[in-house]
């Protein structure tokens, strides 16, 4: 005997969407459990460095942090010497110096990164997509390859940022030397992600523009900006974090300026006895970066995924 189904009767299967999929894995329990794995064992060597930071140098020295849950003790000596404009270990000057370094650090690529990153996308230049190619290839060329010829370039005419034999007073361009090193190792990079970034724009909207009479200085100031703040915020979060944790190129570029990362590795003294000061030291260096982070945490995560999805 033959059942005979009604038409529209049978229900098509629902179509779980690629979105919908990984949301499902991801807040899955054994994911969940892992996301809080993963978070103690990042959270905990840094709440040891926290709480090393607020202990006797004395309690430091002998004993681990953990022993301040049964034996407490707790002092700001060490913030008072790193920061006290008296100690020999003064590291407010060096934080004011990695402010001055990173700043302009990643504002001037971000600057040149955006106009080189629309002139790739949307006008037409000879060799334009042979230049892409170059550009981006200089992403792997290693930093410690240019630091020769960098240093070489900024001694000769006409730049003299930098002294040749040294000196007790070195001159003031050792900070041009600092951001223009910067702002080379990070171009190639920032192009090519604002590059990518601009593509996903509909040119319609560019053609639109056009046709209302708008020149590339309108399209750029007035559509492409606004729309690329997400994308300008993340590589500005990551440019900031990358250059003031940096310490290669402050050693090399930044003699007559130590940043913070510099002075971290000379805290330790001749024969290690200020090591115990590394946990305060270490805490005044990350202030900063963590407000940054949290600041700009909701546009670094769009930034991220600005592009990744479309429709």
């Amino acid at each position: 005997m033959t059942t005979v189904v009604p038409e529209g009767a049978m229900a098509a299967a629902p179509v779980i969407s690629a979105p919908k999929a990984a949301k499902h894995a991801l807040t899955s329990p054994w994911a969940s459990l892992a996301a809080v794995v993963l978070a103690i064992v990042w959270t905990v060597p840094t709440a040891g460095l926290l709480i090393s930071s607020f202990r006797p140098e004395t309690d430091v020295k002998t004993t681990g942090w953990w022993h301040v849950f049964t034996s407490p003790s707790f002092t700001l000596d060490n913030y008072r010497q790193v920061l006290s404009s008296g100690s020999q270990t003064n590291l407010t000057g060096n934080l004011v110096n990695t402010i001055v370094i990173t700043l302009p650090a990643v504002i001037i690529p971000i600057f040149l990164a955006t106009m080189a990153a629309y002139a790739f996308a949307w006008m037409k230049f000879p060799a334009k997509n042979l230049l892409f190619v170059l550009v981006f290839a200089l992403q792997i060329v290693p930093i410690q390859v240019c630091l020769i010829p960098l240093l070489k370039l900024y001694n000769k005419p006409p730049f003299h940022l930098m002294p040749i034999h040294g000196g007790e007073n070195p001159p003031a361009g050792g900070l041009y030397s600092v951001w223009l090193s910067h702002t080379i190792f990070a171009l190639p990079l920032a192009i090519f992600l604002l590059h990518n970034f601009m593509r996903e724009i509909p040119g319609e909207l560019i053609e639109s523009a056009r046709v209302d009479g708008a020149g590339h200085v309108q399209i750029f100031s007035r559509i492409m900006l606004p729309l690329m703040m997400p994308a300008i915020a993340a590589f500005g979060v990551l440019q900031f974090l990358w250059v003031w944790n940096d310490l290669l190129v402050a050693m090399i570029f930044g003699q007559s300026t130590p940043p913070l990362t510099k002075a971290l590795t000379d805290l330790t003294g001749t024969r290690g006895q200020d090591w115990p000061l590394l946990t305060a030291g270490a805490f005044v260096s990350m202030v900063i970066p963590l407000i940054v982070f949290i600041a700009m945490q909701r546009f670094f995560v769009r930034g991220l995924l600005a592009g990744s999805v479309k429709g």
